[in-house]
């Protein structure tokens, strides 16, 4: 017997059924794994960016005056030696592309006889402070020299003043880290120490080179004490190349005040990047 009309009918509209379903079967596969690929892409995204932005952190603070080689911000008074690991950037002074692998000077380090051993005079302008200085030729020869071959060249005009630090007994701004708008990284890194208190002892107005734990780990960062500041000086201290000799009530009250921006968990901090934006205008010397 044939099959029927309706039987041939109900087969075709079975078989489209069939092929409708496998049809939003293959559709929905394909947005399945549409979404699992999306989605490991945004994680992946998002991991990156979270390492580099620790990685970055990282480099900004790991290293200066009051750091501990892992670091961490040390106590004043504690006996951790005060450098760090090559960071922010590496260091607070040195590059972070070319960190200090020796004891020795690493890169085109300006001449030591620049600084004509004696002291120059002039002004650091800070945002609207200006601050009389001096810088000591004599007792911190190369430092000074690099201090003021990057001030002659303009690397410091623009440049933020990425640290600052307000526990009792450290009381640092911290300033000259390479960027990539206004102060190109020399990629330098010189020593040895020079002129460093033997006490630990840096008081209100003194400016230093921050450095890595290398004693040769000094680049373009430096770093001004708006307060009577102790660094273990075990670890070989700091070199001063300088003070401030005029204007350091204004810039505490301007910029130092203010104290440091809070952590991400809004912690409060005593070390990190100050609330008041604090940006090199001009240092001029003579």
């Amino acid at each position: 017997m044939a099959p029927s009309k309706n039987a041939d009918r109900e087969a075709r509209e079975a078989r489209l059924r069939q092929r409708k379903y496998a049809a939003r079967k293959a559709v929905n596969a394909q947005q399945v794994g549409r979404r699992r690929r999306d989605n490991l892409g945004a994680l992946i995204g998002v991991t990156v960016i979270v390492a580099l932005a620790t990685v970055a952190q990282v480099l900004y603070f790991s290293a200066g005056p009051g750091k501990t080689p892992g670091g961490v911000a040390a106590s004043p008074s504690a006996s951790a030696k005060p450098g760090a690991s090559a960071s922010p950037n590496a260091s607070p002074n040195a590059s972070p592309s070319v960190p200090p692998t020796a004891e020795k000077n690493i890169g085109n380090v300006p001449a030591k006889t620049i600084a004509k051993n004696r002291v120059w005079t002039g002004d650091l302008t800070i945002n609207n402070v200006d601050l009389a200085i001096k810088i000591d030729g004599k007792k911190a020869p190369q430092a000074a020299s690099v201090f003021i071959s990057l001030a002659k060249s303009g690397y410091y005009n623009g440049n933020s003043c990425h640290r600052l630090t307000t526990d009792s007994k450290l009381k640092v701004l911290q300033c000259g880290q390479p960027n990539t708008t206004t102060s190109i990284d020399p990629g330098f890194s010189f020593g040895p120490i020079e002129n460093a208190p033997e006490d630990g002892v840096y008081p209100a107005g003194t400016i230093a080179m921050a450095r890595t734990t290398s004693v040769y780990g000094n680049s373009t960062q430096f770093f001004v004490t708006y307060g009577d500041s102790y660094l273990d000086p075990t670890g070989g201290g700091y070199t001063v190349l300088g003070s401030v000799t005029k204007g350091l009530d204004g810039f505490i009250t301007d910029i130092t005040s203010a104290g440091v921006t809070p952590a991400a968990n809004g912690a409060a901090s005593s070390d990190g990047t100050p609330v008041v934006p604090a940006v090199i205008r001009s240092v001029t010397l003579r």
